[in-house]
């Protein structure tokens, strides 16, 4: 099945090089060149991605981040020259699933964007709420923490925890092996993909994430905790 992108992006050179270098690698692209129209096709498209300019001319990539995400959690690949890891942090925290700094190379913007996929597919498709393979349940319970593995529900204290779907993946994942101090490499491929596992400041921020969300005090972690240089451990 051939996945459908829509790539939204003002440089019309620019974004007629991208469809071509992304139908290239089999992929269906759909262009826009602002926002609005950006928007639009989405809801008409339904695409399996969007790929996101950030400097656009009638609303810029993170309002526009912001919209896509009041109204679908379809996976987002912010393609921007913006390199600056406040800018990184930012797109991240708006609700975009990647980063990426322009220039990009054909071989590397559809490796992240297979990535992505697989990601989604994984965490969507069969089998991705079952029990775990080391005999927990659907439920797990620790301490003041519950996560319903089947409703992707996860309550601190008995009060619902919103986390995006990076974040339950990551959480699963610690929560899978827990007792074990889990390399970076090992996280990173697990969560985001092979194509990641240099990606420390990711699984940084998104631990940082996670803590303040779980922790009862996340400068002073009770359920995550970290071993510098090594990874992160569960309990």
């Amino acid at each position: 099945m051939t996945e459908t992108l829509l790539l939204i992006e003002d440089d019309v050179t620019l974004c007629e090089a991208l469809r071509f270098m992304l139908t290239k690698k089999g992929f269906q692209v759909e262009v826009a060149n602002n926002a609005i129209t950006g928007l639009q096709k989405a809801y008409a498209v339904k695409p399996d991605a969007i790929i996101l300019d950030i400097m656009l001319p009638d609303m810029d990539g993170w309002q526009t981040c912001a919209r896509f995400r009041e109204m679908s959690d379809v996976p987002i690949i912010m393609l921007t020259a913006l390199g600056s890891e406040e800018n990184v942090v930012k797109g991240l925290n708006l609700g975009a699933d990647d980063y990426i700094i322009k220039p990009v190379t054909a071989e590397e913007l559809s490796a992240r964007v297979r990535a992505l996929l697989r990601r989604v597919t994984r965490s969507n498709g069969p089998g991705s709420n079952s029990p775990t393979s080391n005999g927990r349940g659907p439920i797990f319970t620790y301490e003041n923490l519950v996560i319903d593995f089947d409703k992707h529900e996860v309550t601190v204290d008995s009060k619902r925890v919103d986390l995006s779907p990076t974040e339950f993946r990551l959480l699963s994942v610690l929560v899978r092996h827990k007792g074990r101090m889990l390399p970076h490499e090992f996280l990173l491929t697990e969560v985001w993909g092979p194509e990641y596992v240099g990606e420390i400041d990711y699984l940084r921020l998104y631990i940082s994430y996670l803590r303040r969300k779980v922790e009862k005090d996340p400068s002073k972690p009770s359920l995550i905790h970290n071993e510098w240089g090594v990874g992160y451990r569960f309990g």
